[in-house]
């Protein structure tokens, strides 16, 4: 498999990631073929580029079961300059989300720390257990309404892991296809996966040029929000 580039400049560039890949491996013993593999394979420099041969060039990360806008560093300078953009937030990054049910309202903040349970974040911090808790904000915007589902523009405004699934499950709006915190809802027509893409990013490139990035949302998904828009389910 081919990663699509969407973008590149002299200093980077930016995948459109398919669903089903993961960023990188967990240890170099790990088996699974991964996004930092295929960079590697494709552009061989890139192995000396970053903090680590696992994630070579890789300044930020998405999830397995999430598609959508990546951008990969080509060289140690505008992986530091990049790793600088993302850890002090001055890149805006939208997401498109189906959900079930309807938000209460039509866009809002979700201002909701997270903690680590096992595999799972949430946001139940107070209990029994000690949980590394971590402040996380989302902003969101209800985009389409159908019957039973929602499409909506998510906006994290901090990066923890599984933030947006989180976030909307705790307004009562868990992620389409979502199988770690939403997996006895049914499917919507269609879907065979999670319902989360990384839409758009914007940021600014080393050279000061302003960059709008925008990944086309994949077939599959398109196709679930096409049949909902021909049944009205």
């Amino acid at each position: 498999m081919t990663l699509p580039v969407i973008y590149e400049d002299a200093h980077l560039f930016a995948i459109n990631k398919p669903y089903g890949i993961a960023v990188h491996k967990v240890s170099p013993t790990d088996p699974q073929i991964t996004v930092a593999d295929m960079l590697v394979a494709e552009r061989p420099y890139l192995a000396g580029v970053g903090e680590s041969p696992l994630r070579p060039g890789i300044v930020h990360r998405l999830d397995k079961e999430t598609s959508g806008i990546m951008v990969i560093a080509k060289d140690q300078p505008t992986f530091e300059y990049l790793k600088n953009l993302f850890q002090t937030r001055q890149t805006q990054k939208e997401y498109l989300a189906l959900v079930h049910g309807r938000p209460a309202q039509a866009s809002g903040t979700i201002d909701a720390p997270l903690g680590k349970l096992g595999t799972k974040q949430t946001t139940q911090i107070k209990g029994k257990r000690e949980l590394v808790v971590r402040d996380a904000v989302t902003d969101y915007e209800v985009l389409r309404s159908y019957p039973d589902y929602t499409l909506v523009r998510a906006m994290p405004k901090t990066g923890r892991t599984h933030q947006i699934r989180v976030h909307l499950k705790h307004i009562g709006c868990p992620l389409a296809g979502d199988k770690l915190y939403a997996a006895k809802k049914p499917l919507p027509p269609g879907l065979e996966r999670l319902f989360l893409h990384a839409w758009k990013l914007r940021l600014t490139s080393p050279d000061g040029k302003a960059l709008a990035l925008e990944a086309d949302l994949p077939q599959d998904l398109q196709k679930t929000l096409d049949m909902l828009e021909s049944s009205g389910v």
